[in-house]
């Protein structure tokens, strides 16, 4: 990876940025808060609520699979981020392998074999990504591939892919309420979001608090007024257990190696690698370190074990979420204890269909209105991973086709994406991937200026 020039006025703004640095050690108490904030903030439970409905599971097994999924983003979490790469990144299930664990469920005729067969191929996967992040192979490619002008254009179209999908998934077509309520409860929640960082702002050390929990004050205020509103249902939570057994390996699924389903699942590593880097820029530059050589290897194999524990629990993929990077900028809390605490809080939902009930219980809608905000920051990080450099006619052809791809592949009729080949489709079915190659290939292939001599 390039050495940058930093700018001091740069690194002092990002200094101040956060009151809590990665390494430095908070309370038990505020790290449990916290963490919980972030846990708040992340659709955890989306994937596997999707993947069930689209493979047709029954209600005892969806719930299983939530719960699994809480589990493997738990210890994926801490993994990551106190073993392996040691920044502040949270694990969650990746939307990227939808397709493939609905294609791989059918080909092998569905049911429980159709649902080992994924998990083989998942567990095939993840050993090979951890040997992807021993060779070093995967940290070349970033030094030489991603300088400064990709990496920032990498964590731009992150934000930029993620916003649409947010304002249209999470707001205008949320099926918790009407379109009227949906709309009004996004902008409650990220109006209290907004009012609580400025009182954060202009109170100093005194209003640090307002600052810190921004984020869980705008998810209490949206839940209070879609109270209002009539359209609060804590009812699962209510029918749920307070404790109930996770899937156990072998148990209760096991696993099988189909040749076609382990190539198709690498392909989808390879996707959520790329995909990931994105992340890694977007919390390197929120939290003004650098990402390192060891870093990099680190975080791959981080990946391959988080991949890996989360198919012997019998969940999907999963990979580092961008929605923290931004929760960080807010907060201005870096420890990497509240990431062990955001990964205490998942392992404590999946044993628990009570708390994970009440999680899921929060309206997509008020989520929504935090998450577009915290989508629009984590944008501008990539901006100012970019502002230092020179933007020369090459260089604004490395942003804006990245840009129009991602907008053109997030608003892509979806029956035309699956009118094409699978392995197109895998392609296309993910902006950042595309758009990630695209500015690779940009910055290797179009000519630079040319130097005038004096």
């Amino acid at each position: 990876m390039k050495t940058e020039t930093v700018n001091p006025d740069q690194t002092q703004a990002n200094s101040q940025q956060l009151t809590v640095l990665p390494d430095q050690k908070i309370s038990f108490g505020k790290s449990a808060l916290l963490g919980l904030q972030h846990v708040l903030a992340m659709d955890v439970y989306v994937v596997p609520f999707l993947i069930a409905m689209l493979i047709g599971l029954q209600s005892n097994q969806s719930s299983a699979l939530i719960q699994s999924t809480f589990i493997a983003a738990g210890l994926a979490t801490i993994v990551q981020s106190y073993f392996c790469m040691k920044l502040p990144i949270a694990q969650g299930p990746s939307y990227v392998p939808l397709g493939a664990i609905v294609s791989i469920y059918a080909a092998s005729g569905g049911g429980q074999l159709g649902w080992n067969s994924v998990l083989g191929a998942s567990l095939v996967g993840a050993v090979l990504v951890i040997i992807l992040g021993m060779t070093s192979v995967f940290n070349k490619i970033v030094k030489s591939f991603i300088p400064p002008i990709v990496g920032g254009t990498i964590i731009f179209i992150v934000g930029l892919s993620l916003l649409p999908v947010g304002i249209r998934d999470n707001i205008y077509e949320a099926a918790d309420a009407t379109i009227n309520q949906n709309v009004m409860l996004a902008l409650i929640s990220g109006a209290v979001l907004l009012i609580f960082v400025v009182l954060g702002s202009l109170l100093g050390t005194k209003g640090s608090l307002f600052r810190i929990m921004s984020v869980m004050f705008a998810l209490i205020g949206g839940c209070i007024a879609a109270n209002f509103m009539g359209v609060l249902n804590f009812s699962a939570v209510s029918n749920a257990k307070w404790f109930s057994m996770p899937q156990i390996p072998f148990a209760d699924f096991g696993f099988s190696f189909n040749f076609s389903a382990i190539i198709t699942m690498v392909i989808i590593y390879l996707v959520l690698l790329a995909e990931t880097t994105g992340t890694w820029f977007a919390v390197s530059n929120v939290i003004d370190k650098p990402l390192t050589d060891k870093n990099i290897n680190r975080g791959v194999i981080g990946e391959g074990i988080s991949c890996l524990i989360a198919s012997l629990v019998g969940s999907t993929p999963v990979t580092g979420y961008s929605t923290n990077a931004g929760i960080i900028s807010i907060t201005g809390i870096a420890s990497r204890r509240v990431f062990l605490a955001v990964g205490g809080w998942f392992v404590i939902f999946g044993c628990s269909g009570k708390l994970a009930a009440l999680i899921s219980s929060i309206p997509t809608a008020v989520i929504g209105g935090v998450f577009c905000i915290v989508c629009g920051i984590i944008a501008i990080n990539g901006i100012q991973v970019m502002k230092n450099e020179r933007i020369g006619e090459k260089e604004m052809y490395i942003v804006a086709i990245p840009m129009i791809i991602t907008l053109a592949l997030v608003l892509i009729p979806k029956d035309y994406l699956y009118s094409l080949p699978t392995f197109v489709q895998y392609l296309l079915g993910s902006p950042i991937l595309a758009a990630s190659i695209a500015a690779i290939l940009l910055n290797k292939f179009l000519p630079g200026a040319k130097k005038v001599q004096s």
